[in-house]
């Protein structure tokens, strides 16, 4: 019996890892979907409602065969899910949408427990079939055993696809930073809705197994607390490692709470033992949280510092003063095949590649962005600089795609982009990097480059069915490209390191170099160079210039004026939310209302 409540527990657990452990969604409703799933097989088998004397009602009922009624209920499960995803499609925040599923489970018990016409109210449904037949709890249950961990090594397969290849390292960005996803060009709220399906539909495998062994289903068996017991598991196991997840499934909805009922029962308290498993649980909670917060079996990511098959010689980096950064660059960019798809890509003749009419971003009562207008020429780099508040950081974000401007136009490569997303203005090819670096802190280097290339095969249905044989190469061809940005700005040595642990230059100049691995069009840099010691700007300065020379256009965002003058085309002065002057920096130096603005030494 244990045995069948373990494998149940793992296929559950594994679909909640999957949303919370891997991407990052704190879904509190979770048991809803296992209640639709264990409801949904006991319609499709118990038959009509005036069967067995019609001492139960419920609004629906089949007779058909328990394989189709276990296909019904993950089905069911997947739709549900995706009803609980709509709560996410205004990207609240993590927060707010938990308690806004928590919410959820709870009105949907007190639903279904009032109204005795939906699934029998209170009592629940009993007398439902076991898809083996003559096999149950009372019974010799090992024809059970077998099916249950059967479909749950077909779950773990399933669950390996989706977790341990891009496609899962893609996930795990989501969670680490969604906003850092969104500027690569990730649609965030289309991948938790992913999750959120198939998590569904575990959930509903595992409660139309378990109602099918146990023969009954009531409100009182999917609490939202039972949400709280698998999240358990997840937590205690290793968020996001599945077969850490594995080992606390066994832990805790197993030994600790299935456990309880083969204790003795204590006179006069006869669920003393049950409620005491409760308060293990939170216990349990409490201390892996605070002092063990990755699991027993910590979450592994993978290594890419050696090529298949043999070890890459990685020497310590010299003592001495470093190469020149200028011609390091210069030998290694040619090499590269970045920008060139851009390059070739239509655009509008004699025209800009990026045109801001008019642009008016405004919070409450304060004008950010005041009906600025300016444009950014193809193949140049575009200064924008201004004193504190000026509103080069807010412009920025509209031209983004990250603020909603309140009036104006953005214009990109002929093509008005106001209304679109910033992840689909990255996917066309205009990215942006953030004056605070966004990276994920908890992929390894590497992992933040890769998961940056756009239009991945491993990202799609057929990828995640077809395997590394599908979307292999493509990964190997990606894979060469990182490993060279990284040698070009000195982060080869770091490659399998957690972003989270870089130094701030490093975590800096991995930012851009992140950046540029989504094959951008147009490079919105927003103050590089902030908290870069003078060898790492020199190394980021001579790359710009040489990715210039390969075609990409660029705007970049700096107070530190020397690189302003020594590399931008053109210059943009704001002052107080509108562009005050356009042209290049030695005429700007002379204007009078530019000096007045903005002292320019």
């Amino acid at each position: 019996m244990l045995l069948v409540y373990f494998g149940t527990d793992l296929i559950a657990t594994w679909g909640l890892n999957l949303q919370f452990g891997v991407t990052g969604v704190l879904n509190f409703a979770y048991i809803v979907d296992l209640a639709v799933g264990a409801y949904a097989y006991a319609l499709m088998t118990l038959g009509p409602s005036s069967a067995s004397g019609g001492f139960q009602s419920y609004f629906i009922g089949f007779k058909v065969s328990p394989a189709l009624a276990l296909v019904v209920a993950v089905l069911a499960g997947m739709a549900m899910g995706g009803v609980l995803s709509l709560i996410g499609l205004r990207r609240l925040r993590p927060d707010y949408q938990a308690v806004a599923l928590l919410v959820v489970s709870i009105v949907t018990v007190t639903i279904v427990e009032a109204d005795q016409g939906i699934v029998n109210g209170y009592p629940g449904l009993t007398l439902i079939p076991n898809p083996l037949g003559g096999f149950g709890p009372n019974g010799s249950g090992w024809g059970y055993v077998v099916l249950v961990l059967g479909l749950a090594a077909v779950g773990y397969l399933v669950m390996r696809q989706l977790t341990d290849t891009p496609f899962g390292r893609t996930l795990r960005a989501v969670r680490d930073d969604e906003v850092a996803a969104r500027g690569i060009g990730k649609n965030v709220v289309w991948l938790r809705a992913v999750v959120q399906i198939v998590g569904g539909g575990f959930a509903a495998l595992s409660g139309a197994l378990l109602a099918g062994f146990i023969g009954a289903w009531s409100p009182g068996a999917w609490q939202y607390v039972e949400t709280i017991s698998l999240l358990s598991a997840v937590i205690v196991g290793g968020m996001g490692n599945n077969i850490g997840v594995m080992l606390g499934t066994a832990l805790v909805p197993v030994l600790i709470q299935q456990g309880a009922q083969y204790v003795p029962s204590i006179s006069g308290q006869p669920g003393l033992a049950e409620d005491f498993s409760w308060v293990i649980l939170g216990v349990l909670i409490v201390v892996f949280i605070w002092f063990r917060p990755q699991g027993v079996v910590p979450e592994r990511r993978p290594r890419y510092a050696f090529a298949r098959g043999r070890r890459q010689p990685q020497a310590d980096p010299p003592a001495t003063a470093a190469p020149e950064p200028s011609a390091a660059a210069a030998a290694a960019l040619p090499a590269l095949r970045l920008v060139e798809r851009r390059r070739a890509e239509p655009q509008a003749a004699d025209r800009p590649l990026l045109e801001v009419h008019d642009l008016v971003v405004q919070f409450g009562g304060v004008r950010a962005v005041d009906h600025a207008t300016c444009a950014v020429e193809a193949g140049q780099i575009t200064g924008l600089i201004g004193p504190n508040g000026a509103g080069k950081s807010t412009l920025i974000n509209a031209v983004s795609g990250f603020v909603r401007p309140s009036g104006g136009h953005v214009t990109f490569a002929g093509k008005d982009i106001t209304a679109h997303s910033a992840e689909r203005r990255a996917g066309v090819g205009l990215v942006r990097t953030f004056q605070l670096p966004r990276l994920f802190p908890r992929l390894s280097v590497i992992e933040n480059l890769l998961v940056a290339v756009p239009n991945q095969r491993a990202e799609t249905a057929v990828g995640v069915l077809g395997g590394r044989f599908y979307w292999g190469g493509e990964e190997e061809a990606s894979l060469g490209t990182a490993r060279e940005l990284l040698r070009i700005f000195e982060l080869e040595q770091k490659a399998d390191e957690m972003a989270g642990t870089l130094s701030g230059g490093q975590q800096r100049m991995l930012e851009v170099t992140r950046a540029l691995m989504t094959d951008p069009r147009l490079l919105l840099l927003d103050e590089p160079l902030a908290g870069l010691s003078p060898r790492w700007s020199e190394i980021l300065e001579q790359a710009l210039v040489q990715l210039r020379a390969r075609g990409l256009t660029m705007v970049l965002v700096e107070h530190e004026l020397g690189i302003v003058d020594r590399i931008c085309d053109t210059v943009v002065v704001m002052a107080q939310g509108s562009v005050l002057a356009t042209g290049q920096m030695a005429a700007l130096r002379a204007q009078e209302e530019v000096q007045a603005a903005y002292v320019i030494g």
